[in-house]
């Protein structure tokens, strides 16, 4: 799932995925934008794009046996969930490598602004034939922290915490959605990285969504889509440091867990080791491919 700042518009950011799904090929394409029910005052800015800001991440990995039991609810954002984004036919999940980035853009054709990323692993889907792109993108509040140890908080609060309520969507949660800190290793040095090394492990950094259900966006920003698509995103950073992540929730006033789980995703333990890429040279291209949804057989 894909959360970004509310304070620029979304239907302009680049096609990057929502609940991001992860299977042998990930999402992405150009001519999403003439299918895309938006409205026409919202200008499209399409690919390629070329943007800079610093990259906050962690990875897991998902067991075929917990990807079998189901996808936790946070995966999809509700407009998805209730959809057929997050239905069988678009995709089984299998595990895998899984990852949550949080990306702070100080530089991009729609100016700055920030993201919540999760890709909650492979997916085994089925495809046709090919052409066009998507991207869902939900209204979110990001609060920074930069504090007296090193370290750096985030806390993450969405607009769309119910599916069909307009005005919900118009103003952010009280109540963090996810919420992290990060302190990098004192004395570990610095080293360049880039996100398509990953490729040399066999493992693909290619991302995929299927078409996106239309919206009721308060600022029309949940156009709706009738392709699949992917694209490989390029993220590149000459200064790259690990650090660990506390990734204990929300709790109230009385100490209760004001979400569904300790540490946001089921299977995780509070801490997490994990990677700052500063500066980092981040690209999102044209698609690599687009298909048709796959056909009923009666």
């Amino acid at each position: 799932m894909s959360l970004i700042d509310g304070s620029i518009n979304p239907t302009d950011v680049p096609d990057v995925p929502d609940t991001a799904i992860c299977p042998p090929a990930l999402d992405s394409d150009s001519d999403s934008y003439a299918n895309a029910s938006s409205p026409e005052h919202i200008p499209s800015v399409p690919p390629p794009w070329t943007l800079k800001g610093d990259v906050y991440s962690f990875s897991w990995w998902t067991t075929g046996a917990q990807a079998k039991a189901g996808l936790p609810s946070m995966a999809y954002s509700p407009l998805e969930a209730a959809s057929g984004y997050a239905a069988p036919e678009s995709g089984k999940p299998v595990g895998g490598l899984s990852m949550i980035q949080i990306l702070r853009y100080k530089d991009s054709p729609v100016g700055p602004y920030d993201e919540l990323l999760v890709v909650p692993g492979s997916f085994d889907y089925t495809r046709d034939d090919a052409q066009d792109w998507n991207v869902p993108k939900h209204l979110a509040r990001f609060d920074w922290s930069n504090n007296p140890d090193g370290s750096t908080t985030i806390k993450v609060f969405p607009h769309d915490t119910h599916p069909d309520d307009d005005i919900a969507e118009a103003t952010a949660s009280p109540v963090p959605f996810f919420q992290a800190s990060f302190k990098p290793w004192r004395f570990a040095p610095s080293f360049p990285f880039a996100t398509t090394w990953v490729n040399y492990l066999g493992i693909t950094s290619t991302l995929v969504n299927p078409p996106l259900p239309q919206g009721n966006g308060s600022q029309g920003e949940l156009p709706g889509t009738n392709r699949w698509c992917s694209v490989v995103p390029q993220q590149y950073s000459r200064r790259t440091m690990l650090g660990w992540f506390d990734i204990a929730q929300h709790r109230d006033d009385k100490g209760q867990l004001t979400g569904e789980h300790d540490n946001f995703w089921p299977t995780l333990n509070r801490w997490q080791l994990g990677m700052k890429m500063e500066n980092a040279d981040l690209a999102f291209g044209h698609p690599e491919e687009t298909w048709d949804p796959p056909r009923s057989h009666l």
